[in-house]
């Protein structure tokens, strides 16, 4: 464990720092006419968690890339978080996780080298979790110090996930709580309760590996991770590439059970507004209040899945083997006004 604060180095954390989506868009735009392949089977106009590319024998590549500032003091957690958060694209796209490459921006006349190399430990702590190497890497002299990976995986065309393909109908499920957003800037502000300290942590360590048995699943139809964006932005792109929209039950929502206590001590990051700037048009909430958990910024959170009626009993039970509560908290319907309503 580290005794130096690595939070106290950067002006955001985790998939907190994310470039609002609005933003993003504007970004994006481009006046180079992009080269046509036919073997891209998820490039950027999905939103998707990796891009596909077709190997033309049954199987796909899948690249990804993921990196961010520090969401935790400890430089080895930190590390294991951010490799986590980058190799979890992989599963939620039904893959396994081939290699990774490390993404390390340092301020070397700000933290010693020996800090670096414990974030890398926890990068290679993930890796090994996930059953890869993590093969070599690109360092950088930077103001704030950053980590992340990229990761290639591969996966089966037969059982690939997107987040675009989820069909009238489907239910909706969480494999991690909302919530970690709120208590990590609880605990940069110094308000986070010691018994409430590992808790976002150990949910950020955790990969998501189910989702390669998610994948085997037919009746899973759609399947994406929560993470920066929060879990209205990354249902607002499942149901706007699906052309459907989503009705949810507030209560009914995987969400850690202290945050109000912290919401009420203005626990919540600034992600949060820019969340529900970029997604709050397609959102009628039943509560203007509901929007402080639904657009809390998860880091490495976990897997949403669509699933269909046919296969929800399956679905529920690999849940509940895994330890995972099977809770349905919404349903995808026909196309309205919004995309999301939230009772």
């Amino acid at each position: 464990m580290s005794e130096v604060k690595l939070t106290q180095y950067s002006h955001g954390a985790g998939c907190g720092c994310k470039i609002a989506p609005s933003v993003l868009s504007d970004i994006l735009k481009s006046n180079i006419t992009p080269i046509h392949d036919d073997k891209l089977i998820v490039g950027n106009s999905s939103r998707d968690d990796a891009a596909v590319y077709d190997m033309g024998d049954g199987t796909a590549i899948i690249s990804t890339t993921d990196f961010f500032m520090p969401i935790v003091d400890d430089a080895f957690t930190f590390g294991k978080i951010a490799a986590t958060n980058a190799i979890s694209d992989i599963y939620a796209m039904g893959g396994q996780p081939l290699l990774a490459i490390a993404i390390l921006g340092w301020p070397v006349n700000k933290l010693s080298a020996d800090v670096a190399a414990q974030v890398m430990d926890g990068g290679r702590q993930a890796c090994k979790e996930a059953g890869i190497v993590l093969a070599g890497g690109h360092s950088i002299d930077s103001p704030e110090p950053i980590f992340g990976l990229a990761v290639t995986g591969r996966v089966d065309l037969s059982q690939l996930k997107r987040n675009d393909t989820a069909t009238k109908g489907c239910k909706l499920y969480l494999t991690k709580p909302l919530g970690v957003g709120i208590l990590s800037t609880a605990q940069k502000k110094g308000l986070l309760k010691e018994e409430h300290a590992r808790i976002a942590p150990d949910l950020m360590s955790q990969l998501n590996k189910l989702g390669q048995k998610l994948a085997s699943i037919n009746g899973v139809k759609a399947m994406t991770d929560i993470t920066g964006f929060s879990l209205i932005g990354h249902l607002s792109e499942m149901c706007e590439g699906s052309q459907l929209s989503a009705q949810l039950q507030f209560d009914k929502i995987p969400q850690l059970e202290m945050l109000q206590e912290y919401i009420d001590q203005k626990c919540m990051p600034g992600g949060t507004t820019r969340n529900w700037l970029s997604y709050g048009e397609h959102v009628e909430l039943k509560d203007i209040r509901y929007k402080n958990i639904l657009c809390d910024p998860q880091t490495s959170g976990g897997l949403l899945i669509a699933v269909d009626d046919g296969s929800i009993d399956e679905v529920e039970k690999l849940l509940k083997d895994n330890g995972i509560a099977p809770i349905c908290f919404g349903e995808l319907i026909d196309l309205e006004e919004k995309l999301i309503y939230v009772d």
